[in-house]
């Protein structure tokens, strides 16, 4: 299984749009794939159509020991598995802050699981507390949506020293996979100073005992797309909403890519 945080403390730069679609990619590609909600926004559950409640067990209930992995997970697509999460995972934090595998427990959990997939992808919530600390205990490779803004390039940094901290102190597998650019207007000297910006940093890093010295600028770019916006409002993936689009070319090519890269 290979599995992956989706990441970003910045809220608003397309990371529970990656979250989703590239699940629905990888699973539109045959691959099982399960999408692992943390945030207590609960976007990427309201994205693939799913919302908890009494009848509907989430993360929430995962965490604080109420329920197995299993009994939470839902399928919404052929190859595609959700855990879905909730607003009651927002005072998680508070309850977990007296148990002393705490930042373990969403790994310890994931490792108890009978079920067999390919990929595993974690959505995580647009800030560094624990929640996002389990999940970068529970997988072996980040993903970081950015927009190609120079003020993007200062949240990346403060990336990399939490990576770093975790990778050095908790565990010792996680990698920095790459950085995907979403809303990216190509026409723009911007964009095209950021993307650079990057690609030259980790081309830099290449051979460093870090754990982004293998990470990437990817090379597909998710454009500027109304569909993509439309598309959760519907609770669809983009390969349901709108198969056609650049949104969807997009994203298959990102699936295709990460595959490749593995």
């Amino acid at each position: 299984m290979r599995s992956i945080a989706v990441m970003n403390q910045k809220g608003g730069v397309g990371k529970t749009t990656t979250a989703v679609n590239l699940c629905a990619a990888l699973a539109e590609n045959g691959n099982r794939t399960c999408l692992l909600d943390i945030d207590p926004q609960a976007h990427a559950s309201l994205h693939l159509g799913l919302e908890a409640g009494p009848d509907r067990p989430s993360v929430y209930e995962l965490l604080t020991n109420r329920a197995h992995l299993a009994d939470v997970r839902c399928q919404v697509a052929e190859n595609l598995w959700l855990v879905p999460s909730s607003i009651d995972l927002a005072a998680v934090e508070f309850e977990m802050s007296s148990m002393t595998d705490r930042q373990t427990l969403l790994r310890d959990k994931l490792r108890d699981d009978p079920l067999e997939i390919d990929y595993l992808v974690i959505d995580c919530p647009p800030s560094l507390g624990t929640l996002t600390l389990n999940a970068l205990v529970a997988v072996e490779e980040i993903l970081i949506p950015l927009q190609p803004h120079f003020l993007a390039l200062h949240g990346l940094s403060r990336l990399l020293e939490t990576i770093e901290v975790v990778a050095g102190r908790i565990n010792s597998r996680l990698r920095l996979g790459g950085v995907v650019f979403c809303m990216y207007d190509s026409g723009t000297r911007l964009a095209s100073e950021v993307s650079g910006d990057v690609e030259q940093f980790f081309a830099n890093a290449r051979g460093q005992s870090t754990p982004w010295s293998s990470a990437v600028a990817f090379q597909t770019r998710i454009r500027r797309n109304i569909r993509l916006a439309e598309a959760p409002s519907f609770g669809q993936s983009i390969f349901q909403y709108a198969p056609a689009s650049n949104g969807a070319a997009d994203y298959r090519s990102l699936a295709e890519e990460i595959a490749a890269g593995r």
